[in-house]
């Protein structure tokens, strides 16, 4: 009896590469990198970032229109990312008294709130020097 090797999926490789990424990239970005790889239409891209996003696998940066590998489960927490103007990092974190303030305000004002996105940008410790961000 032979065995098939296991057909890896479009979502699969997008992954692969998003987790091989130090800062977030766009879909056009992993187009171009998986071409050789079969993955060869903008559409393929999408679906596979669309369903890697409801599986919690990753964000959008949208204030980058980018994509990054989620940091670990948050169960339904709301991320906070932390992108830095210079070097392009971006970090992920979960901040339950944010959060809270968040949908105390929501709360407080009768807002039914259907999408949260929470970036802050500004510059990393590694690239604080002192001077001004731009």
């Amino acid at each position: 009896m032979v065995k098939r090797a296991k057909r890896i999926t479009h979502a699969e490789r997008v992954f692969g590469y998003l987790k091989t990424c130090d800062r977030p990239v766009s879909a056009y970005d992993i187009l171009d990198a998986l071409r050789a790889d079969g993955v060869t239409a903008s559409t393929t891209v999408y679906r596979a970032l669309d369903k890697l996003a409801e599986t919690g696998h990753v964000h959008r940066i949208e204030s980058l229109n980018a994509w990054t590998v989620c940091c670990g489960s948050h169960e339904g927490k709301n991320p906070v990312f932390e992108i830095c103007d210079d070097c392009g990092s971006v970090t992920e974190h979960i901040d339950d008294e944010f959060a809270g303030s968040i949908a105390n305000l929501s709360k407080r004002t009768g807002f039914a709130p259907n999408h949260t996105v929470l970036e802050i940008h500004g510059r990393c410790s590694a690239c604080d020097t002192g001077v001004p961000a731009h």
